[in-house]
């Protein structure tokens, strides 16, 4: 295939390496600034630095970019796309951007299915991008009313470039979970580490602080533009955490040992049963 990546962050970058490490498809990159370009050129993460004139042939788009930006991608370019092309996304959110790219995908006649692969680093940009990014990892479609075959094919594609699963939800499904198993983690990091004590915590932490607090170092504009836009969901899951913190609190505050000890044991075999 001749596959066109709009955004070559770590994500897209990632993407790239993938694509040229396990596969023999020809990459086409397109980004904002020149830098990443010339770098993903010189590793040969890329064949070429194209333009959106090169989406004339492409048979895959990729978007590694945030989601409004890879809304307005599409939109500003959905005339030069064929329709034997398949557009993907590799957003972290999907209630707020399939409807627009379905709906653009049906006005010109490309397919759209929505793709979040479910793995990542603390750092970002293409000096981050790496090959192996995704082996093992889940890659979570959203169809999208996409064709069948379509979906397979984009689902194959994910295996070829490393992922370990392939997972087929809604738009609706997806956000919900992402809320509880990236979104919140990231919300309960940047709120621990705005503890007044934490410049104080060199020789006094280990694991658990490192575990809690390892997201924090956080893209502020991604991840703004991600909570916004899944903002339902996400206050959904910080008020369960909040009276789950509150019953915890409590118990600590009215010396009440064994509602505290119960609590906790929940906790437990509530792993437990997850076999984690």
């Amino acid at each position: 295939m001749k596959i066109v990546i709009s955004g070559l962050g770590i994500i897209g970058g990632s993407f790239a390496k993938a694509i040229k490490k396990y596969t023999d498809h020809y990459v086409i990159g397109i980004n904002r600034s020149p830098q990443p370009l010339r770098m993903a050129l010189e590793s040969g993460a890329i064949d070429e630095i194209g333009s959106p004139e090169s989406l004339r042939n492409a048979d895959m788009l990729i978007l590694g970019t945030f989601p409004a930006a890879a809304v307005s991608f599409v939109r500003e370019n959905a005339a030069v796309i064929p329709e034997s092309c398949i557009v993907i996304d590799s957003c972290g959110i999907k209630s707020e951007i399939c409807p627009e790219l379905t709906a653009l995908a049906s006005e010109y006649g490309f397919t759209f299915v929505g793709c979040h692969p479910m793995a990542g680093k603390e750092t970002n940009g293409f000096v981050s991008a790496d090959a192996d990014l995704f082996s093992g990892a889940s890659c979570i479609l959203v169809p999208c009313g996409a064709p069948e075959d379509k979906t397979d094919a984009v689902a194959a594609f994910a295996e070829k470039i490393g992922f370990g699963k392939v997972i087929r939800t809604t738009p609706e499904k997806h956000d919900r979970m992402i809320a509880f198993t990236s979104q919140l983690p990231h919300v309960i990091a940047c709120s621990y580490v705005m503890s007044p004590v934490c410049p104080e915590h060199d020789g006094f932490s280990a694991g658990s602080y490192r575990d809690v607090s390892r997201v924090a170092k956080i893209n502020s504009e991604l991840w703004t533009e991600l909570f916004m836009e899944n903002s339902a969901p996400l206050t959904e899951e910080i008020n369960i955490l909040i009276d789950n913190l509150s019953q915890i609190r409590d118990s600590i505050l009215s010396a009440d040992r064994d509602r505290l000890q119960a609590l906790l044991a929940k906790s437990r075999s509530i792993k437990e049963e997850l076999g984690e």
